[in-house]
């Protein structure tokens, strides 16, 4: 085991669409991708993709979905450790302007407690809240073995602030931000208050606010990117994750700033694809990133 990741399971889809029916209304989608997602299950797929392909917990139903997430995650040879659930969850995804609207339908009632595995060996635990059992378990049992633990904070869970105790790399959402009435900066605060060693707000076009190692606070702007080729900003921030683990796999010995410059050329990547799949960027692509965007890189 290289990397746990735990989290999620959604079927998502994804559509681009110049008019929403209503009524008895039937419309065409222009385009339209079908693909995994979820949070830490899209940074899974990404740090596979890259070439370290993980361990994953991740909710699955005995279902045709389901059947159709298990093809994906064996072909991308990542190790997944499902835990059972009665129905497949799917969002639906409309890309617009640079923003998403999504709808979920989610099961997220687990039938058996989450698996135990032997982490023996493992470098870098990945979670996004979701499975709080289980994300709280193997958040303690890393540190306690001096593993690396990393935290996407799309939004307020059950029990994040316990969690962040645990965390050494904190990467959390404007809209955690917003669910805890503070400001990105507050943010930044806060996650020092909790021990994290790393932290950062991922702001969209506005960039990477974070500090590092010895607390200094930091901006990591976004890459210029012209308006016309942005197609789907969903799932670039689980790709910025997925992204940086296999850097810090890669090149341990490289500090944070690096780990997240390779991150946000792979985020760019992700926002001119529709899907997550279609999204996963290569190695040559992140380098075809930065080589266009060199002047700041």
């Amino acid at each position: 085991m290289q990397a746990l990741f735990i989290g999620q399971t959604y079927i998502d889809v994804t559509f681009i669409t110049d008019h929403m029916p209503v009524g008895d209304e039937k419309h065409v989608a222009d385009a339209y991708a079908v693909s995994f997602g979820g949070n830490a299950v899209t940074a899974a797929f990404c740090c596979a993709k890259l070439g370290v392909p993980p361990d994953l917990i991740a909710t699955m139903a005995n279902d045709w979905l389901g059947r159709m997430f298990w093809d994906m995650a064996d072909r991308y040879g990542i190790s997944f450790h499902p835990r059972k659930v009665n129905s497949s969850s799917l969002s639906f995804i409309m890309p617009n302007d640079g923003k998403r609207a999504i709808v979920r339908c989610r099961d997220d009632q687990h039938i058996h407690p989450f698996p135990l595995l032997n982490i023996k060996g493992c470098r870098a635990l990945h979670i996004d809240g979701h499975q709080p059992d289980a994300a709280i378990h193997y958040a303690k049992l890393c540190r306690e073995d001096g593993i690396l633990t990393s935290l996407d904070g799309g939004g307020l869970r059950t029990n994040t602030h316990e969690l962040l105790a645990f965390i050494d790399i904190a990467i959390v959402a404007e809209r955690l931000c917003e669910q805890m009435d503070k400001t990105p900066e507050q943010m930044l605060d806060y996650l020092k208050s909790r021990g994290c060693k790393v932290g950062g707000v991922t702001m969209g076009e506005r960039g990477l606010l974070w500090y590092d190692e010895a607390g200094t606070v930091r901006t990591l702007p976004a890459f210029p990117i012209p308006r016309a080729r942005v197609i789907d900003t969903n799932g670039a921030g689980d790709v910025f994750h997925g992204a940086y683990i296999y850097s810090y796999l890669s090149n341990p010995s490289k500090g944070w700033h690096e780990h997240f410059k390779f991150a946000r050329a792979a985020s760019t990547f992700k926002i001119q694809k529709l899907g997550n799949e279609a999204g996963l960027p290569t190695l040559a692509d992140i380098a075809a990133v930065k080589q266009e965007f060199r002047a700041e890189a």
